[in-house]
């Protein structure tokens, strides 16, 4: 979740002014959290209430009331048109959405789950509130599930190979770098995500892999960054610096989540 966070900071000053190099500062005044971050955090002060989830249904009509409770905190931090409305208006119902929103908010899941199949249903349900269009669904339970895989000492070879089941990667970072562009939508996004984790050797080498590619660049970075801190680890300075561009409300969930859930794994 934090690498989620930081991938969040590191890519927002890139979204709409696309850096297609790895040659670049982490972080600087320009960086700020994003609605990646904040929909990440509401999905965690969502999951803080349980110890374990045996009625899903239940869990999802009180996934819905947190993001509006925290969603409505941050109402220009970046929302997509539809998303924005469902937060402002108090929506409940969701919109066959496959927009990214799905992926970029559901790695508090694969810290959570006990297991692979329930992270996978986890990451479902929190996909469905909104985004339950099955391009939505996939981009979350993939996402999710790669995350569950690394932080439980599953290899690369073992995660990609699970990622199968979902995309089909069929390119290098190298070959897209040039002619990709903006697109909000898993199946347009995730795979690109994926990859750049797929050829990274540490935890900033996956995020500079994710933003050298431009496109969305937040949500893409958030989405690496979600499984490369699952899966190397990250450096503390650079935790502690993400951190502190949180505000309070936002840094109170974060740290109860890392307490509760990822200090312990």
């Amino acid at each position: 979740m934090i690498g989620a966070i930081i991938g969040d900071i590191v890519g927002s000053r890139f979204e709409f002014d696309n850096c297609k190099s790895k040659d670049f500062e982490m972080f600087n005044k320009k960086c700020d959290f994003t609605d990646d971050s904040v929909m990440t955090l509401a999905i965690a002060k969502a999951l803080l209430s349980y110890e374990k989830i045996d009625d899903t249904e239940a869990f999802k009509k009180h996934l819905v009331e947190v993001m509006h409770e925290v969603g409505i905190r941050y109402p220009y931090c970046g929302y997509g048109g539809r998303f924005y409305e469902w937060i402002i208006k108090g929506q409940t119902e969701p919109y066959n959405s496959y927009g990214n929103g799905s992926a970029m908010r559901v790695s508090p899941v694969g810290w959570f789950a006990n297991s692979l199949e329930e992270c996978e249903a986890l990451a479902a349900a929190t996909a469905e509130v909104t985004h339950n269009h099955p391009e939505g669904v996939k981009g979350a339970v993939a996402v999710a599930g790669a995350i569950y895989l690394a932080r439980t000492g599953r290899s690369m070879d073992k995660i990609k190979e699970y990622c199968k089941n979902y995309y089909t990667i069929d390119f290098y970072l190298d070959e897209i770098r040039d002619d990709y562009s903006f697109f909000e939508i898993c199946q347009k996004s995730v795979p690109q995500a994926l990859e750049a984790f797929f050829e990274s050797t540490s935890f900033e080498d996956a995020i500079r892999n994710a933003i050298s590619i431009g496109g969305d660049s937040d949500t893409i970075a958030t989405i690496t960054g979600s499984i490369a801190e699952a899966f190397y680890g990250v450096d503390e300075d650079m935790k502690e610096t993400a951190l502190s561009y949180l505000d309070s409300y936002l840094l109170e969930i974060a740290e109860n989540f890392i307490h509760k859930f990822i200090t312990l794994n």
